[in-house]
């Protein structure tokens, strides 16, 4: 590279990335997570100390793009299988990268026993409210009134219930150290993200407990709608639903005025 187009570079995908071409949507927030999450490995010199959880689901190719060890868990397992690991190699980072599906759904039970033991891993958990990659279907962070293949006049929650706040749940057990709700929708969400990766990798170091990093994503393909429009509709209905911002650091309870 010459010095010219160096001193202009803003940008250099993480040596971390295997250069493979991501699967997921145009303008959607996996391929954004998923290189923030090599970016903060990299930076913090643990590539080989690092073993991640792969899900099933949209991210279910992550060993294709990471140069890192990669677990493929079962459904739903991903905490499961991280623990294990955690106990076996105490000395490792380990994280899981889960859909809202595979962490909310069939892998609730899994989830919330791992974070109320206090399991020390990193959970990253991508919620964009639907079924991603089989349809488009209700999941269970679906919120009230939102349009799905299985809930075509919008969600009912006298039929269907309430949409489940993991994240909430996370928050309050005793186990949990760290917990957050980010996004990646703008440059600036992007930032507060990979901090917030960032300070769930580190409080591994401290053997404190699980940490726990939603990122509020939308769904374009799975919504019917180009990715500004994802983005609008997201602003303007998940995160009234799904506030960003932390709700547990160093273990304390943030408080909301």
């Amino acid at each position: 590279m010459d010095i010219i187009s160096e001193k202009n570079l803003v940008y250099r995908p993480s040596n971390l990335l295997t250069g493979a071409t991501f699967n997921f949507c145009p303008g959607c927030g996996h391929g954004t997570v998923v290189r923030l999450i090599m970016e903060v490995v990299e930076e913090m010199g643990i590539q080989s100390e690092t073993i991640g959880i792969s899900p099933v689901g949209c991210a279910v190719l992550l060993y294709d793009f990471y140069d890192i060890d990669i677990i493929q868990a079962a459904h739903g397992r991903a905490t499961a299988v991280a623990t294990g690991l955690k106990r076996v190699q105490p000395d490792k980072f380990v994280f899981t990268y889960q859909g809202d599906g595979d962490l909310a759904a069939i892998g609730t039970g899994e989830t919330i026993h791992t974070c109320n033991r206090g399991e020390n891993i990193t959970i990253i958990y991508i919620n964009n409210g639907i079924y991603g990659m089989t349809g488009g279907q209700m999941a269970p962070t679906t919120i009230p009134g939102m349009k799905t293949s299985t809930s075509p006049q919008g969600r009912n929650a006298a039929i269907a219930g309430h949409p489940l706040l993991m994240t909430d749940i996370a928050a309050s057990l005793e186990g949990a150290w760290f917990v957050t709700r980010q996004a990646v929708h703008t440059a600036a969400a992007v930032r507060r993200t990979k901090r917030a990766i960032r300070t769930a990798f580190e409080s591994q170091q401290l053997k404190k407990g699980t940490s726990f990093v939603e990122v509020v994503s939308s769904c374009q393909s799975g919504w019917k709608m180009s990715p500004v429009e994802a983005n609008r509709w997201m602003e303007e209905n998940m995160f009234p639903y799904y506030p960003l911002g932390d709700l547990k650091v160093n273990g304390e309870t943030i408080k909301k005025n």
